[in-house]
């Protein structure tokens, strides 16, 4: 007997004129509906989120949902049908689901698109002020900058490369805050930008920065950076001047890193300690609600986004609105498809055609990657329910309530300096998309979640709004706010004033679940590599790498260079480490992996045979275009992680709406005949929770520790040594000498070694024509692409950056790294040991207590040298300087194409 229910028992309704219903349930197929005067009978299984046919809909008519088209019907479809385009179809295929799909999509995606008409256009009337205000407790800081609702001191870096610098002075610093209780918090602000010659986003990253400098929320701040970046303090203080950003009325100061990293991080500190007991003193005062500015942001969304929470968050920001406060509205691509309701009230025709330029700009952006802005939708959103960017932007429109007016449309991170409703040009990547806001002068978050988003920023507290009671049950200890009461039947008007009495709870000094959760990231708007299209068709069609080592000069010679190492033999592998992996699928349960990993080796689980535990948080994996290319190198780069020798146990850790979920990762190891059943995987959101998916990490690795018996050890020579060798500019040609005997001797003995394209080395005659056997040569590994044959391999280089070239040597299996330092140190890998070494005795004498190989006297012993140090760190009896003093860094490259969405 199938299963049979009323309408309103299973379905939603967003408005009257809609043809098609939401399911609240997932009911299987058979299930018969009473709805109106008609019975309806499911033909295929509707998951929760998913749209159902209420009206029969005729091929070439749209399918409506808050009475918005999102599709057109290429079949007929009648009462009952499960639609569902082509988009979704493929993306469930690759899920685990126990029911069948239908063979074929009923609608596709076309929507006709939006043309404004300028001839009947009408400004919208100000959204009325209330009379009278209210007030919460904030920190009064300039006119020009307004209220705080948190005080913070930040550590700013100026560009990625002292990303790790302002972690490491933050983390020796947090100790002092129980001496400071007016303090919220200490916080790293580290970021990817900054990093590459001539970045397409400077202007954008500079008006960030100097946004971050004078948010109110910003008690006192440190910017450091080295000096010689492409993005420096000198060039982002010209820039807050001649922009007449306050600068003056923040206390702070920019600090280059001129000497070692251990020496620099003691003089951070002594800054800091300076302004302890001034930002102690700044003192909580009654302020008017006018002072608030909030960020409007949905993330994990599913179906009921667009009924329950950010419907919620309208009502909210309209009353805020009446108050004299302001509001952001951000994620450009985010609202494609849903024009004619944003912009149903407009203050002007100048903000109409603004917020519309705004919008193409970002297509035609999109479009020179060979991206389409359309492509938005995650995994996690195809999953629960949301089948293209038409219907996610009709949904998240509904963060502007219907009665408020558009009144301005910004630039990424351009300060709101008046009341009102802003529009912000931003990708829909969450974290980016906040960060251009709280450069906007956004002094609180608003996140709307149907799948359970638990990301936070630093030093702007975030409050996050759950669309279903299930949902908020699942992770209630990460979530503020559960609007799924809503659909359980408490009204919009008393949900919103528990909603807003929450609100100014929280800026008044009340932590929100996030901050409770102690966890938080910053990414800003990350660089585009195209400025047009030009090079498109060369890009995608380049060709790829063969994977074949590249043949080499034999001498005998190398002979005599003779090396034994203590390894280890796991299975039918030689290996130099033991590690246990968390591997994160996405941006988004990076912090939460790094959580873990601090955990188990507090514990020290694993020990002796496990050297430690380690997690790889990164910034991909979501809000990027889905480019097969772009695509391409995210898996290459983490299965090359995987099936890294140095790990023994590998566990991936999604946050569950990402589109690089853990079954998309399955998907891409069963296509490439690699074994996932060895692996781990836990999941955020599915799992129940930050506390729950913790516990379940532990247990399975703990389960696989019992089951698997000790590995043992194992003498070998070089033939058993896996090397990268990476250098930041040129190479003298002694140095070149001894690299080109080192390099033919491991290859020689049947070792790897790796070097990437974009290596002084490979400009260095005295190395180039004492190892290759030709002239010219070409990568024969792509970026991240695990080196299976042993030999001689050059992996390709789609930038400069240097922490993105380590991500990538790291990535094709090579078990140690030589450095050779030309100008300063740079970050190391968090598990692949880097051996920096320098041979200029200039620089030699400013990093002496960072370098680990200082090539000195006779040139011909250098090999030896370095050699002596490899077996060092292969035997554990040293550890790389600055791998010990925290200066690592981890970063995936989005290629040429890969661009923000």
């Amino acid at each position: 007997m199938p299963a049979s229910f009323d309408f309103d028992e299973v379905g939603r309704l967003p408005l009257p004129g809609d043809n098609v219903a939401v399911a609240v349930r997932r009911m299987d197929a058979g299930t018969v509906i009473h709805y109106q005067d008609q019975v309806l009978t499911l033909d295929y299984t509707v998951m929760e989120g998913h749209r159902f046919a209420v009206k029969a809909i005729a091929p070439g008519e749209p399918l409506l949902s808050w009475e918005l088209p999102f599709g057109t019907a290429i079949r007929p479809i009648q009462p009952g049908n499960y639609v569902i385009n082509h988009m979704v179809l493929e993306a469930l295929k690759v899920r685990q689901l126990d029911f069948s799909l239908p063979a074929a999509p009923n609608f596709d995606d076309e929507v006709p698109p939006f043309v404004l008409d300028e001839a009947n256009f009408q400004p919208a009337p100000a959204t009325p002020v209330y009379p009278e205000t209210r007030t919460f407790q904030g920190y009064r800081r300039s006119p020009s900058r307004g209220v705080g609702t948190r005080n913070m001191i930040v550590l700013l870096g100026t560009s990625s490369v002292t990303g790790s610098f302002v972690k490491q002075l933050a983390a020796r610093l947090q100790g002092e805050l129980a001496h400071f209780p007016k303090i919220d918090g200490i916080v790293p602000v580290a970021h990817t930008e900054g990093g590459t010659e001539q970045p397409n986003n400077l202007e954008l990253l500079l008006r960030t920065l100097a946004g971050f400098i004078v948010n109110p929320n910003v008690g006192a701040v440190l910017i450091a950076d080295h000096g010689a970046e492409p993005v420096t303090n000198q060039m982002l203080e010209a820039y807050m001047r001649e922009h007449h950003y306050p600068v003056d009325e923040v206390l702070h100061r920019f600090l280059s890193i001129q000497d070692g990293f251990m020496t620099n991080l003691a003089r951070g500190e002594e800054i800091v300690r300076e302004w302890l007991p001034i930002v102690n003193s700044f003192e909580r005062t009654p302020e008017s609600l006018a002072h608030l500015k909030i960020g409007l942001q949905c993330g994990g969304s599913d179906a009921f986004s667009g009924i329950s929470a950010n419907p919620l968050l309208g009502w909210v920001v309209q009353e805020l609105v009446r108050y004299g406060g302001a509001a952001n509205l951000a994620e450009t691509d985010e609202l494609i498809g849903a024009e004619p309701y944003i912009l149903k009230k407009v203050r002007d025709m100048e903000t109409a055609r603004k917020f519309l330029n705004l919008v193409e700009q970002f297509k035609t952006r999109a479009a020179w990657h060979g991206a389409n802005a359309e492509g938005n939708p995650s995994g996690g959103n195809k999953y629960r329910g949301l089948y293209n960017i038409y219907l996610k932007s009709i949904g998240a429109a509904m963060k502007k309530d219907p009665a408020t007016r558009l009144d301005y449309a910004i630039q990424y991170g351009e300060l709101m300096k008046e009341p009102g409703f802003y529009f912000m040009d931003s990708p829909g990547n969450d974290l980016e998309s906040i960060a251009g806001q709280v450069a906007a002068g956004c002094n609180l978050i608003y996140f709307a979640t149907g799948n359970g988003s638990i990301t936070n920023f630093p030093y702007v507290p975030t409050i996050k709004v759950v669309t279903t009671t299930q949902r908020y049950q699942l992770l209630e200890k990460d979530m503020d706010i559960n609007a799924g009461q809503y659909l359980d039947g408490i009204s919009m008007d008393e949900l919103g004033k528990q909603a807003f009495e929450l609100t100014l709870q929280i800026a008044s000094g009340q932590r929100s679940v996030g901050e409770k959760a102690g966890h938080a990231q910053v990414q800003i708007w990350r660089n585009w590599r195209q400025n047009d299209g030009s090079r498109l068709d060369l890009l995608l069609n380049a060709p790829q790498p063969t994977g074949e080592p590249i043949p080499i000069r034999k001498d005998t010679a190398e002979a005599t260079v003779n090396a034994r190492f203590a390894c280890i033999r796991d299975q039918n592998r030689l290996a130099t480490d033991q590690i246990g992996l968390i591997l994160p699928t996405s941006l988004c349960s990076g912090q939460v992996a790094n959580m873990i990993a601090r955990r188990l080796n507090h514990q020290g689980l694993g020990q002796p045979d496990l050297s430690r535990f380690v997690a790889l948080a990164h910034t991909e994996g979501c809000g990027i275009s889905d480019g097969r290319q772009e695509q391409r190198i995210f898996s290459r780069t983490m299965i090359g992680y995987i099936t890294h020798p140095s790990v023994k146990y590998c566990l991936l850790l999604e946050h569950g709406c990402e589109k690089t979920h853990n079954d998309y990762m399955r998907h891409e190891m069963e296509e490439l005949g690699i074994d996932h059943n060895r692996l781990g995987f836990a999941s955020i959101q599915l799992d129940g929770g930050i506390e729950k998916v913790v516990q379940k990490v532990e247990r399975w690795f703990a389960d696989r520790l019992s089951e698997t018996p000790a590995a043992t050890k194992e003498i070998a020579g070089l033939e058993a040594l896996r090397i990268g060798i990476l250098s930041d500019g040129s190479i003298d040609d002694a140095a070149g000498e001894q690299l080109a005997k080192l390099t033919r001797a491991i290859v020689g003995a049947g070792g790897t070694v790796v070097i990437p394209e974009n290596s002084g080395l490979l400009a260095t005659k005295a190395y180039t024509e004492n190892v290759l056997t030709s002239s010219h040569v070409s990568p024969s590994l792509c970026y991240g692409e695990s080196a299976r044959r042993s030999g001689f391999h050059v992996m390709e280089t789609p930038t400069e950056h240097w922490v993105e070239t380590v991500t990538g040597i790291a990535a094709t299996g090579v078990q140690l790294i030589i450095a050779l330092v030309n100008q300063r140190t740079m970050q190391t890998h968090p598990f692949v040991p880097m051996l920096q070494a320098a041979s200029d005795p200039a620089v030699q004498a400013r990093y002496a207590n960072e370098l680990d190989v200082a090539l000195t006297g006779n040139p011909n012993d250098w090999t030896e040298q370095i050699l002596e140090c490899c077996k060092k760190v292969i035997e554990r009896s040293y550890s790389p300087r600055l791998y010990l003093q925290g200066n690592v860094d981890f970063q995936l490259t989005r290629g040429y194409l890969g661009v923000s969405l």
